[in-house]
């Protein structure tokens, strides 16, 4: 008697430092759900969970929680288990990203990791991962699929949101593209320096790792600005991956899966 083939999904949960966002993985195919503030109350991360729950149509095999707030991923880890059946794995404990590391184990972001990884597998290495997210990222993996280290750079919003909280005069505003280089308001003199300075720092930057490391990375941008800066630095970049994430977590749970079935089938239960 065969075994079924019901396609399955997975719920997977990137925790970061601003959001959660919420995506169904199904093979390859993803798509990201929902969004909700990683300060939201308790109530409302159960209404985005169960909206979540009901969009994805094929049954639900696993949540993935790849988190770098530790109070949130128990706060929502709890919270899925009380609404669901389905067995928690989380990045790290459950489920290790298998990437030989020269970083500081007990320092590193699982993001990062799992973000390196993906782009090794899936880009081929030696590569590099720019993260416009919370804080721009930059994250080296060597030819020999090693996560060799990286740099942390405050990220876009956070270095727009210091200029209106410690100065009496700069206003908050949004961050769009400047209409020109030089700004005729503090508006736009502003966004200029956020846009022309990030995307000057990470053309540097990129082309300094690559000079300092003797390599000849991929170059793979993801995070939440990355729309924002890709006409910028599409000259350095070989993909802009927003979903970098989930795919990484996806591959991991196919890793896993595979693992599994061949335990199985050497204990003879297949």
């Amino acid at each position: 008697m065969k075994k079924s083939t019901k396609t399955t999904s997975i719920l997977a949960l990137d925790i970061g430092n601003t959001s959660i966002t919420f995506a169904g993985i199904r093979g390859k195919k993803i798509e990201v759900l929902r969004n909700v503030k990683t300060i939201a109350k308790e109530r409302d991360i159960v209404k985005i969970l169960n909206l979540c729950l009901k969009k994805i149509a094929s049954p639900i095999e696993a949540v993935i929680i790849c988190s770098v707030v530790p109070k949130m991923e128990k706060i929502v880890g709890d919270i899925i288990k009380r609404k669901t059946t389905v067995k928690v794995y989380i990045i790290g404990k459950d489920i290790k990203v298998p990437l030989k590391s020269k970083y500081n184990p007990k320092q590193i972001g699982q993001d990062r990791l799992v973000c390196a990884y993906a782009a090794g597998v899936l880009y081929g290495a030696p590569a590099l991962v720019v993260d416009l997210g919370t804080a721009t990222t930059l994250d080296i993996v060597s030819k020999r699929n090693e996560y060799l280290g990286g740099i942390i750079i405050p990220g876009i919003e956070m270095s727009a949101e210091s200029l209106f909280k410690n100065t009496a005069l700069l206003p908050k505003i949004t961050i769009t593209r400047p209409q020109a280089l030089i700004g005729k308001d503090t508006q736009n003199s502003i966004l200029s320096g956020i846009f022309y300075g990030y995307g000057e720092m990470i053309h540097g930057l990129i082309g300094l790792i690559a000079r300092k490391s003797h390599i000849k990375p991929k170059v793979i941008v993801t995070g939440g600005y990355l729309r924002l800066m890709k006409s910028y630095i599409a000259g350095k970049v070989t993909a802009f991956d927003r979903d970098l994430v989930f795919k990484g977590l996806g591959v991991l749970w196919e890793d896993r899966v595979k693992r599994q079935r061949l335990k199985d089938m050497q204990k003879g239960h297949i």
